[in-house]
């Protein structure tokens, strides 16, 4: 299995949904003139992606037991270049906000599939040697994506994206046809009924709730500067390839902090104490963004260092969130992304309206706190 499961292929699957989102983002302002909507009806595009990738995730997860991974692999690759092929032709904004939520839907099975076909093929023993390149590559996805994206909307426009993006979606078709192979033993007929029951526990564990506040927060953080820093290069004078090139120092804070993660754990500091820290230091970057953000961009400075704590934390919170649910991990997995990436979807549309990184910046880091807070409350009273 290993050998016709390359993990080279697997790393890329898993980095194309970020890819996809970061490569948009400096085309906001083209979008925002080309179809003479408001800022933040602009950023609806990105926000609207996240709910729409978040029903990608529950729904691929629950096909990827149902008809097989590599299926659901190649569904979900056909679901998404069908998404950006309208939108290279989408007559207006309403149209572009339909296809890129098609487009969302589809490229979910990057994360979920993937994620499940490579917990099929290692073992305990390797698996986190796996994923090690997983993350390397995330870190670098945001990076290849927001340069990319700027080269692009400079030279032709947000259609040129689009078209990239759907060049790639025929791509990684004929790759997964050609190198992925079927790695469950056996397919299951899904009970929804069951499946309503898991959800309806999970939301009453307070550590799932927690888990998903943390992830929204941690997200959110991130993805509001993709969001809405493209306008504030705008009104800095800044072009597009600025902003792109801002991604490089976002991926210098993503290698930081999983180099300094990695070493903390080796010190035998548990991942409790290691996400408390890092909400506590995006909650105190947060508010330097705040205190920095209408003096150009030398809120560049603090965002460093949420990015060192979103690298810090989120690993840790996802390798302990499923823990009391490992007779039923892929379908917990599902489930657990529906939640989060919902939460993540109705923040940053609330971030669209509030049209303020700084302010955005503080409401969402306090979240995390809050959540923090909270689970410590009720862990007390148990």
């Amino acid at each position: 299995m290993k050998k016709t499961n390359p993990l080279w292929l697997l790393t890329l699957l898993v980095m194309l949904p970020q890819f996809v989102e970061t490569i948009y983002s400096p085309a906001l302002p083209l979008v925002q003139k080309q179809f003479g909507v408001k800022e933040e009806t602009a950023t609806l595009t990105i926000s609207l992606y996240f709910i729409s990738f978040a029903l990608g995730v529950a729904f691929w997860g629950i096909q990827s037991d149902r008809t097989g991974r590599k299926k659901a692999l190649e569904y979900g690759l056909m679901t998404y270049g069908a998404g950006t092929f309208a939108a290279v032709f989408a007559p207006d904004f309403t149209t572009l906000i339909g296809a890129r939520m098609i487009s969302a839907f589809g490229i979910a099975v990057g994360s979920i599939v993937t994620q499940t076909i490579l917990r099929d093929i290692y073992d305990k023993n390797s698996i986190s040697k796996a994923f090690s390149w997983i993350g390397i590559g995330l870190s670098i996805s945001p990076v290849i994506g927001m340069t990319t994206g700027s080269l692009l909307a400079s030279t032709t426009g947000h259609q040129g994206i689009f078209i990239t993006l759907c060049l790639l979606a025929v791509l990684f078709l004929l790759f997964s046809r050609k190198r992925i192979s079927e790695t469950s033993s056996h397919k299951k007929e899904m009970n929804f009924g069951t499946l309503w029951n898991l959800l309806k526990r999970m939301l009453k564990d307070h550590s799932i709730v927690k888990c998903c506040l943390l992830i929204m927060s941690f997200n959110v953080l991130l993805f509001s500067y993709y969001a809405l820093a493209p306008f504030i290069f705008k009104e800095n004078h800044y072009s597009s390839y600025a902003f792109g090139y801002s991604s490089i120092l976002l991926a210098a804070g993503t290698f930081a902090g999983a180099k300094l993660n990695r070493f903390l754990l080796l010190k035998n500091l548990p991942p409790d104490i290691l996400v408390k820290a890092g909400t506590l230091v995006a909650c105190i970057a947060s508010i330097f963004v705040w205190i920095l953000i209408h003096r150009g961009i030398y809120f560049l400075i603090p965002y460093f260092f949420i990015v060192i704590a979103f690298s810090i934390s989120i690993p840790n919170i996802l390798s302990t969130a499923l823990i009391n649910y490992k007779n039923e991990t892929g379908s917990a997995g599902a489930l657990l992304g529906l939640i989060y990436y919902v939460l993540i979807g109705m923040g940053l549309i609330s971030i669209g309206y509030i049209q303020n990184l700084g302010i955005s910046c503080v409401i969402f880091s306090a979240i995390g706190v809050l959540a923090l807070l909270m689970f410590q409350q009720k862990t007390k009273t148990v």
